[in-house]
């Protein structure tokens, strides 16, 4: 298209200055290689990572996806450009440091999770629906939903988690979960941006095992809430026998 608008220009008797006609010329083979790069299916995948994935560590998401577009290590749709810039890099990799040392002390990180409950899901719904940008309002709606329902599920699953392995009195569990979710966020955006079916098929998986977990371990936190009530007093007396 830009090498099109310049031909017309010629033709016009209007001829542009070189650079600037190479530098269009560049940014429409840039554009074009990014277009065909990420067909529906990789778009889609994409999507699902940075719902997924900001549900369990938002701030990471931002800054990895920002600054693999900034180092040119991937093409970022009109939508996720904003995440390169370098303000945004800055104050994604603060908060990044700081969730990555909050998520460790136990108990703290069940508080910040709950805090952040109104800002993770909304962010994966936005994120998501980023990927298709103002190109398609049908399927930037539906990455939106997309984004926000797996956004949803991920932090669900962590939390509840969270929550029943504070029980334990030792820290070290908590330490080794929260270091399992830090690498299963780079893990999953590596796997989204590289190999988009296998990443569908993991995501399958992990939805599969969210929904037993927060079955299973719901059942186990509504025991220990029981106790707890029974333990300072909650629980009714039984009157002895006349």
């Amino acid at each position: 298209m830009i090498d099109a608008l310049i031909q017309w220009l010629h033709r016009l008797g209007l001829h542009a200055d070189p650079a600037l006609a190479d530098a269009a010329s560049a940014a429409g083979q840039q554009a074009s290689r990014a277009l065909s790069g990420m067909d529906l299916p990789a778009l889609l995948a994409l999507a699902g990572a940075l719902g997924w994935a900001s549900g369990l560590r938002l701030y990471a998401v931002v800054f990895l996806v920002g600054a693999m577009g900034a180092a040119d290590w991937i093409v970022l749709p009109g939508g996720l450009q904003l995440l390169q810039h370098p303000v945004v890099l800055a104050v994604s990799g603060f908060m990044l440091v700081v969730e990555f040392f909050a998520d460790k002390v136990p108990w703290f990180d069940s508080l910040w999770d709950s805090i952040h409950s109104v800002i993770r899901i909304p962010g994966g719904a936005l994120l998501a629906a980023g990927v298709f940008g103002g190109d398609s309002a049908l399927w930037g709606l539906v990455a939106g939903l997309l984004g926000g329902s797996l956004a949803a599920t991920a932090f669900a699953t962590k939390a509840t988690t969270r929550a029943v392995i504070n029980t334990s009195p030792e820290p070290f569990s908590n330490w080794l979960a929260s270091l399992f979710e830090d690498g299963l966020v780079v893990g999953l955006l590596w796997l989204a941006t590289q190999h988009p079916m296998a990443f569908g098929a993991a995501l399958l998986l992990m939805l599969l095992v969210s929904v037993l977990l927060l079955i299973v371990l719901w059942k186990f936190l509504r025991g220990v809430l029981r106790k707890l009530r029974a333990f300072f007093g909650g629980a009714t007396p039984v009157a002895p026998p006349a």
